[in-house]
């Protein structure tokens, strides 16, 4: 029989039966003092320690303590940081034994968040005294059965899009296929791995079965994640991973690139950038669950409008012509392209090697190298000096004027531009360097100092269009002194040998340096500037070859 039903059609009937006495009830408690332990007080001590949260001394007033406890505990828990308040709208007494009462109940759980309702209970007259007949119904709706409740953070959907530079679709929420390996359930860890890395081969060629079991070698005990799958592949490899021993597939929607043939650490901040989109717009509700987890239904909240769409600012085909380029090399490398007009990053490409270690392209810090002259040029016009008679320190410092070394805020994104040998002008600093290492750079900083030299100033690099970043303090434009000298330095380092790549395409300028072993090349071409880093290169053009498959890649047609 439904609890709540009845009670509702008892104190209805109880009503109307008991009309006069009701009445006269009331007139007769019209001026009078009610008992302290009398039914109609016992109620007001049960709200008003529901009104405090006090679970065990208000479960101590009801016919079932335990259970009262249980629920009342679990009720405060799940609806933290709400405050309510119970109050006691109508009081019947039925008998000498017996009474009826009647709450409304407000919760707030924070500006405008406001749920209300109303509930009735009975409280009889038990041989410790008068005690509130426990029933979950008697303190919030639906909690029979062991139901738990809990306050929740709403998301908003449809989901905000991420579309790319040119308004195409960028990033959709998909299902996705996460595979793992769960050590508990493998007798042969070791044949297990192998199995898998086999099946999954066709699609994941670099998922090793040994790269499988070092993961599982440092899980301590908990499974793993051995590659994501997207639907078509899964259909086809479901067959074949589905009898390994300790393998476990679960679906799970997630924001992927709309085109397979995209892959980028830019995506991942793209991801974080509509996941704060969500955050901004979520709602909040009160959920009801069944004792397994599974959920019963909401029973109050509110959800509004979701976020506008997301105008990331990739290039697509740019980046595919990035990725093209980056795979070339057998060693790390990565590449960031940057349009100095507006500061977006329309391309960010880092290949397989390069990203066993993160995002480098973002967050790699390495010594500049040959790259101190771009710098020594600067203190060099803005000192009146020979560029050979300027200081070590002198050119480290003049990097922060091309955005090297600079704490930008990048919504969404985990960035550093560099670290420089000087104390005060940057929000990582290192100890006093020497020589070529007194400035680390990441290709990202790379990039931004190219797209400087080709605007006049720093442009505040983005991901969104029309969001730019910001930073402390104002960048002042560079002198056109300063400007003249960078922009002559390039087309003049485009001249020399290690740039005979580039040669065939026009209106390309830029510089090749060397930092050790590694390879570093900035170019700008019209609204163009990128950067290229190479881990341990082959030779001293390695960096112009890969910036010429780049735009051998982007001026070619696609299939």
């Amino acid at each position: 029989m439904d609890v709540w039903g009845s009670r509702r059609f008892r104190l209805r009937g109880a009503i109307a039966l008991a009309g006069a006495a009701a009445l006269a009830f009331a007139m007769g408690s019209c001026g009078s003092h009610q008992a302290p332990n009398g039914p109609e007080a016992v109620v007001e001590r049960f709200t008003d320690l529901l009104d405090d949260q006090d679970a065990a001394r208000a479960s101590e007033l009801t016919s079932y303590p335990s259970a009262a406890s249980a629920t009342l505990k679990q009720m405060f828990e799940g609806l933290q940081p709400g405050k309510v308040d119970y109050k006691t709208t109508q009081f019947i007494s039925l008998d000498a034994d017996e009474g009826l009462f009647s709450m409304d109940v407000d919760w707030n759980f924070g500006d405008q968040k406001n749920w209300k309702y109303s509930l009735q209970g009975t409280v009889r007259k038990l041989a410790i005294g008068w005690r509130i007949s426990w029933d979950t119904g008697v303190v919030m709706p639906q909690l029979e059965h062991n139901r738990t409740v809990k306050l929740v953070r709403t998301t908003p959907l449809p989901a905000p899009r991420v579309n790319d530079i040119v308004g195409g679709p960028l990033m959709t929420e998909q299902t996705i296929n996460v595979i793992k390996l769960d050590p508990a359930r493998m007798p042969d860890p070791i044949a297990s791995s192998d199995a898998l890395s086999k099946a999954i081969e066709p699609v994941a060629p670099l998922i090793t079965g040994p790269s499988l079991m070092q993961q599982l070698s440092t899980s301590q005990g908990k499974p793993i994640v051995a590659v994501n799958l997207r639907e078509p592949d899964f259909a086809i490899l479901e067959s074949a991973m589905g009898p390994i021993p300790g393998v476990v597939m679960e679906k799970q929607p997630r924001l992927i690139s709309a085109d397979r043939r995209v892959w980028s650490p830019l995506l991942d901040a793209l991801r974080k950038v509509q996941q704060d989109s969500q955050e901004a717009h979520s709602g909040w509700g009160v959920q009801v669950f069944e004792p397994d987890g599974r959920l019963v239904g909401q029973i109050a909240g509110q959800q509004g409008p979701p976020g506008p769409d997301i105008a990331a600012t990739m290039d697509q085909r740019l980046q595919r012509a990035a990725e093209d380029a980056v795979v070339s090399a057998a060693t790390q490398a990565s590449i960031v392209a940057i349009q100095p007009s507006t500061g977006a990053v329309v391309a960010v490409a880092q290949n397989s090697q390069a990203s066993e270690h993160g995002p480098v392209a973002f967050t790699g810090l390495y010594p500049v190298g040959g790259n101190i002259e771009l710098f020594r040029n600067i203190a060099a016009v803005t000192s009146g000096k020979a560029p050979q008679d300027v200081s070590v320190q002198d050119a480290a410092e003049s990097a922060a004027m091309l955005g090297v070394g600079v704490d930008f805020k990048v919504p969404g994104l985990d960035e550093v531009t560099g670290r420089l040998a000087i104390a005060g002008r940057s929000a990582e600093q290192v100890r006093q360097g020497g020589g070529n290492d007194a400035v680390l750079a990441s290709p990202f900083g790379m990039a931004i100092a190219a797209a400087a030299i080709a605007r006049g100033e720093v442009p505040p690099p983005m991901i969104e269009v029309a969001r730019p970043s910001t930073a402390e303090g104002q960048f002042a434009a560079l002198t056109p002194e300063v400007t003249d000298r960078l922009r002559g330095f390039l087309r003049d380092a485009a001249g020399r040998p290690e740039f005979a790549s580039l040669r065939g395409f026009r209106d390309v300028t830029g510089f090749a340096a060397t930092a050790g072993p590694d390879g570093w090349l900035i170019a700008n071409m019209g609204d163009l500037a990128f950067a290229i880093h190479i881990n341990d290169v082959d030779s001293t053009d390695a960096t112009a070859r890969m910036a010429a498959r780049l735009l051998q890649a982007l001026s070619s047609p696609e299939t």
